[in-house]
């Protein structure tokens, strides 16, 4: 095009006639050459997250469960990329939703940021300093400072791990940049989402030129297991089957096994409830798909879909029955592993893959489609390669932990388990035992796996600084008597849990 406009010059210094639209033509190839700076930084692709809280991977239409229902997110894995291996590396106490955000935020592996976040540079921070508008609503699980330096805007932000989903306790980050008070508030998705959809709208209404990065972190399907109003018997008691890994009772003691979620039933674990249970937590699940639909049709409604990085991901699995627990402090894949799509510019669509992917891979991988600098003080890995078809993977195997009480590790096949505290190891075949039914590890044949196993999981404690013990020193029994389990209900749970899952009412 310059050669055009310096060809058309020659000619044009010629004639007065011709000088009027010469230099019309001029000013606008110009315009059109040369963006301004506003214009520069609006063709940078805007993020949305959508962090769920304690969702199975399972537990999402497009993983093949034909009995939930989640239309907005299986049309979002459809228009972009879903990973079918996201899993969480693990937590160092019950609350593992801590430890998990922490490594989403920081971009660093269990052992170095554990559940803290305070010095870090976190990723919302990256996103500041490459131009982009921060926003956060929804749960916050780590210091409540690390919020207020990591966003310029936050609206009906909740600190804490649990809530009575009816009356949240939401803050504001005020013109002071702290957050304020907390105000009760309900219902939680339904809020979340609609602070998630005004700053979306305003953001359009202001037209700065900035993209922007929105962090929108539900505390839904997390317990209480009580759905919205009109979402309560969306999945009838009975209708849904237990899982294929159901058990009444865990069939050792392997940590503190009444620990948080563990406690909304008794033990053995009866069908009838766990089935109840099931029906509340899919509504909660598909309320939030419900709400998820209300987003991404703002994002349509103004114009900005198309170049917007959308992130669906939870922080870590929950049992809801299998292997007779409830809660998510194990390192089963129901409890580990996780659902991740990315959609957007640069994603292929309708692209399922079975890549190792940890939640703190998450970062460096926005940060690449965004066109952010590289960082090489991030554990996580990019998967921008695996995406776009460059390579098949960015790791070749697995490595978990929760607390001092256990340690895991897979590969493509196998997976080993490991409880220091019980000098015990299971050793499953994932491809022919999915739900981990058939520990192998005392079978004859498989005794070089184990053993390589064995070498890959303490190979991957000397590389993330686990300084965890392969046998603790003192060794506890792993027998134990269910009827001696004793639990109570804890301060969250609304009205309807207590009668529905305790037998009394509210006082």
């Amino acid at each position: 095009m310059s050669s055009y406009i310096l060809g058309y010059i020659s000619i044009s210094n010629n004639s007065k006639m011709q000088q009027k639209p010469f230099l019309l033509l001029v000013a606008l190839l110009c315009s059109l050459s040369f963006p301004t700076q506003a214009q520069k930084k609006s063709s940078k692709p805007n993020v949305l997250f959508l962090f769920a809280d304690d969702q199975r991977a399972d537990a999402l239409g497009a993983s093949g469960n034909p009995y939930i229902q989640t239309p907005n997110l299986d049309q979002l894995a459809q228009e972009g990329s879903r990973f079918t291996n996201a899993y969480v590396m693990g937590g160092n106490h019950g609350a593992v939703c801590m430890a998990s955000r922490a490594m989403l935020m920081s971009g660093q592996n269990l052992f170095r940021v554990y559940d803290k976040l305070k010095g870090v540079h976190t990723m919302p921070m990256a996103f500041v300093e490459a131009g982009y508008s921060t926003f956060g609503t929804g749960k916050w699980h780590n210091e409540k400072e690390v919020f207020e330096g990591s966003f310029q805007q936050g609206k009906n932000v909740y600190l804490g791990g649990m809530a009575n989903h009816y009356q949240v306790q939401l803050r504001d980050l005020g013109p002071d940049g702290k957050l304020g008070d907390p105000t009760p508030k309900g219902y939680s998705s339904e809020i979340f989402a609609q602070t998630a959809i005004e700053f979306i709208q305003s953001h359009k209404k202001a037209d700065s030129g900035k993209p922007f990065f929105c962090y929108v972190a539900f505390t839904a399907p997390h317990d209480p297991y009580s759905p919205a109003l009109d979402f309560i018997d969306k999945y009838p008691d009975g209708s849904l089957p237990l899982p294929g890994n159901y058990m009444p009772f865990h069939p050792f003691e392997f940590d503190q096994l009444t620990v948080r979620d563990e406690n909304l039933t008794g033990w053995p674990r009866k069908p009838e409830v766990i089935q109840m249970i099931l029906s509340d937590y899919y509504a909660l699940v598909t309320h939030l798909d419900q709400q998820i639909g209300r987003i991404i049709a703002t994002l349509k409604e103004t114009g900005q879909y198309d170049n917007t990085i959308i992130v669906y991901a939870a922080d870590n699995g929950i049992a809801v029955g299998s292997h007779g627990l409830l809660g998510k402090q194990s390192l089963y894949e129901h409890s580990m592993k996780v659902p991740l799509i990315i959609k957007g510019p640069g994603v292929p669509e309708d692209q399922t893959l079975d890549a190792f992917a940890y939640i703190h891979d998450i970062y460096p991988t926005l940060a690449e489609l965004a066109g952010l600098p590289k960082s090489e003080k991030l554990d996580g890995k990019s998967l921008v390669p695996v995406i776009s078809g460059g390579q098949d993977d960015v790791r070749s195997s697995m490595f978990m932990a929760y607390r001092n009480t256990v340690r895991s590790v897979r590969d493509d096949q196998w997976k080993l388990i490991r409880y220091p505290e019980r000098n015990y190891t299971q050793l499953f075949d994932l491809a022919h035992d999915p739900l981990e039914l058939n520990n192998l590890a005392e079978n004859a044949a498989q005794q070089a796996k184990k053993d390589q196993l064995s070498k890959l999981l303490k190979d991957w404690q000397k590389e993330v600084g686990d300084t965890a013990a392969w046998t603790a020193p003192k060794v506890l029994p792993m027998k134990y008597d269910p009827d001696t389990l004793k639990r109570k209900p804890d301060q969250w749970q609304p009205e309807y849990i207590l009668k529905r899952y305790f037998g009394v009412e509210e006082k």
